[in-house]
């Protein structure tokens, strides 16, 4: 069964850094369009960073700080995390396209999200 797995988090000072990576795991896929999003205690899950197309789009709470990135060699998505504050303390979760590459054309698996991984900034 295919499925995204977030990895990277953890405990952080305030002023730290991190990098959360995603990956697909159980089966052949590709990553399309990854994004980051992030849910507090008491709080809606919101949109961090994510890749749309040759485009970026971040939060404005995490501009300048945050990098979402991809490796299509590694079928991974990445995202940077610089200059951390105690209110970017959350669970962080991976959401994705899926497809997987076939001879002509692609098949489409769905929109697929991650379990989440920890991030806390406290000093």
């Amino acid at each position: 069964q295919v499925q995204l797995v977030e990895s990277g988090g953890g405990l952080v000072q305030p002023g730290g850094s991190l990098t959360l990576s995603c990956d697909v795991s159980g089966s052949i896929a590709n990553i399309s369009d990854p994004a980051w999003y992030r849910q507090a205690p008491g709080k809606q899950r919101e949109l961090v960073a994510a890749i749309r197309g040759r485009g970026t789009t971040y939060a404005e709470s995490v501009k300048g700080r945050f990098t979402i990135s991809r490796d299509n060699t590694k079928n991974t998505a990445y995202l940077q995390m610089n200059g951390l504050k105690p209110e970017d303390t959350a669970v962080y979760y991976c959401n994705a396209d899926l497809y997987r590459q076939l001879t002509y054309g692609t098949n489409y698996l769905g929109n697929y999200w991650g379990q989440g991984t920890q991030v806390t900034v406290s000093s």
